[in-house]
């Protein structure tokens, strides 16, 4: 997912809490368990690991490296359909995107990047229930995908739910340590959790 930083204010419509944490309960565990499983591909194996020695300038070269190989779908016509999505989310097209991403799902259910696409749009939508369930598609087919991580992340806090906002963003740190604000957001929960502490 593409989010804002963490700690930045978003405008739509706050839903529901006891709703959203009623599905997050049900699917954290289920997405906890997913990081022990691989991503496959010895080219992003590669980029990984350099990720994980990279000095921060290199980092954000490597995680766009990385971003671009998880674009690939292996068909034009998917990626035409994923660029759709996207410029319509720039465009703030946010219902025509996820209807171009729901295009994407329903031709290439594997493909990842398809069910992040989405997710990042539904979360601008404000629908949380939704976002989270293609976070957890998109992290069955790739356990790596920090971006889905983070996104989790920002769901988890906006739902109230620090504490496992915290456990998600150090799981996204653990494979991508250079995330834009993901550090400053670990920080801020830390002295947030031992503030209540005293």
């Amino acid at each position: 997912m593409a989010f804002p930083c963490a700690h930045a204010t978003i405008s739509v419509m706050k839903p529901s809490i006891l709703f959203h944490n009623r599905i997050v309960a049900a699917l954290f565990p289920i997405l906890l368990g997913l990081s022990a499983v691989p991503a496959v591909g010895a080219e992003l194996d590669t980029l990984f690991d350099k990720l994980l020695l990279a000095e921060p300038r290199e980092a954000g070269r490597l995680e766009r490296q990385i971003r671009r190989e998880w674009s690939k779908s292996g068909s034009a016509a998917m990626d035409l359909l994923l660029q759709r999505g996207r410029d319509a989310m720039e465009a703030g097209e946010t219902q025509a995107a996820i209807e171009h991403f729901t295009a994407l799902i329903d031709h290439a259910p594997d493909f990842a990047e398809g069910w992040n696409a989405r997710a990042t749009a539904y979360f601008q939508a404000g629908l949380f229930g939704p976002s989270v369930a293609d976070i957890q598609q998109t992290l069955r087919l790739n356990p790596r995908h920090f971006g889905a991580l983070v996104g989790f992340g920002r769901i988890l806090e906006e739902t109230e739910q620090p504490e496992r906002a915290l456990l998600v963003y150090q799981s996204a740190l653990a494979i991508h340590p250079f995330l834009d604000g993901v550090s400053e957001a670990v920080e801020r929960l830390q002295t947030d959790a031992a503030g209540q502490e005293m």
